[in-house]
């Protein structure tokens, strides 16, 4: 089930009306558990038991975390991360090291394969990996205590708006509002509602529509323009993130209705001024979580600037190789490293504006984006030598207009979109609607727009298969 199917309307719709319906918070938590357990299931229904396995491990390992002291409980936290990080290497990883691996083992021993499994990747994995792995670290640092209530923790990692692709919560933003009774709040249900339209919109609108164009030229760079390459990298950085943040924001939206409040995952990354602060406000529950679990166990800035740029490779190849299990992820996280460190930020005054002109900010943050799509390109093509094969393709500056095989109406109106879009929606996110009739006309125009100008199917989101 994908949000953006008839499927997920009833669905939600149904589990809705139904948790205010309930008068006790048991009774909420037991049903929302298990809708999560049938909205996971509608993928690839046995790997539940994985979701199981790996909840068993960590609740039973934080309740004797929080019971033990020394050595026992660095043991204790180190098996439940083998546990769970081992699962993600298992499904995610193991083809990726195995056929890396085959060159080097062939050439010493030419009668040796690395072995390959057939196993698809359980959606979602490593996203409730994550989040699963953030609620045993917290326990151990004695900042969360442990949670008693093995369907509470359950629902913690499984909770469905963002069991699939996020925002990745701490165990402290979501534990607690999992045991609090919240009354119907008409208030919550408007905003979320509308928090929600805006994602569908950004989905099924906007992204979908892109698609078309990034498919296009991807498929066939080879054959490209400079022109229409370049149109097409800008393009997929509209579809990822239109893709990506539609999401949070339906998931958002959805707990919204509910009363549950979920961490804002983008905050308006492409007006950054620079690639250090477009990390800070690009998926912000993943580069927190780098920063709290890996970058500063690592030392962090504390030890020198040659140990600090290394700590930053290493967060950002980590991170690379997160989103995919393919050397084009490997390589845009260290680029991406290299850039941070090389350009860690920019200076700001004390009320917090950047120094300088107005147009020296503009410079800023148009030199950040395009450098944060000729990157996109290695996140986006299927081999290192397709990525610089499209970039030389760029820079070659090579004549011709667009390629016919763009369709012109397509094109002027996921410009047009576009840039409704990246100058709206700070002030939408922001809007509330006093006057109901209001309301529901905006809701009724949004699923209008969204039928006859979006793409209309059950199209996936882009951070599906991470």
């Amino acid at each position: 089930m994908i949000f953006n199917s008839i499927h997920f309307l009833v669905f939600f719709i149904v589990v809705t009306v139904w948790f205010f319906r309930l008068q006790h918070q048991r009774s909420r938590v037991w049903l929302l558990l298990l809708s999560s357990c049938y909205f996971y299931m509608t993928f690839i229904p046995v790997y539940i038991l994985i979701l199981f396995f790996t909840i068993l491990v960590d609740y039973y390992a934080g309740l004797f975390l929080e019971r033990t002291d020394g050595r026992t409980r660095k043991l204790i936290l180190t098996g439940s991360i083998v546990a769970n990080i081992g699962v993600l290497v298992v499904f995610k990883y193991f083809n990726f090291l195995s056929a890396s691996l085959q060159p080097a083992l062939h050439a010493l021993f030419p009668s040796v394969h690395t072995p390959i499994l057939d196993l698809l990747l359980p959606i979602g994995l490593s996203f409730h990996t994550f989040q699963a792995l953030s609620y045993t670290i917290e326990v151990y640092r004695r900042k969360q205590p442990a949670e008693k209530d093995i369907v509470v923790y359950a629902l913690y990692v499984m909770y469905y708006p963002q069991l699939v692709a996020g925002p990745i919560e701490r165990p402290q933003n979501m534990l607690g509002q999992f045991h609090e009774f919240r009354p119907y709040n008409w208030n919550n249900v408007k905003e979320g509602l509308l928090r929600m339209s805006w994602g569908f919109f950004k989905k099924m609108v906007i992204a979908d529509r892109v698609a078309m164009i990034v498919d296009h030229v991807y498929d066939t760079h080879q054959q490209q323009s400079s022109l229409t390459l370049g149109i097409g990298a800008i393009a997929y950085s509209v579809q990822i993130y239109c893709d990506f943040s539609g999401y949070s924001d339906i998931a958002i939206g959805a707990s919204k209705v509910m009363g549950i409040k979920l961490m804002e995952n983008f905050r308006n990354p492409y007006g950054a001024q620079g690639l250090a602060a477009f990390w800070k406000r690009w998926h912000i529950s993943l580069s927190s979580w780098f920063r709290d679990y890996l970058y500063i166990p690592l030392g962090g800035g504390r030890r020198g600037a040659l140990r600090t740029r290394l700590n930053v490779f290493v967060v950002f190849l980590v991170s690379g190789l997160w989103h995919g299990a393919n050397w084009t992820f490997g390589l845009w996280g260290v680029l991406h490293g290299f850039f941070v460190s090389l350009f860690p930020g920019v200076k700001t005054t004390e009320g917090g504006m950047p120094n300088g002109s107005r147009v020296g900010a503009i410079a800023r943050v148009t030199a950040t984006f395009l450098l944060v799509t000729l990157l996109w390109i290695f996140f986006r093509a299927p081999t290192i030598q397709d990525a610089f094969t499209y970039i030389g393709g760029i820079f070659t500056l090579n004549g011709g207009g667009l390629s016919t095989g763009l369709n012109t109406t397509e094109f002027l109106l996921a410009v047009l979109l576009s840039i409704l879009m990246f100058g709206a929606e700070a002030r939408i996110k922001r809007f509330y609607f006093g006057s109901d009739v209001l309301f529901f006309v905006t809701v009724f125009l949004s699923v209008i727009v969204c039928y006859f100008l979006g793409v209309v199917g059950e199209t996936k989101f882009i951070y599906f298969q991470f």
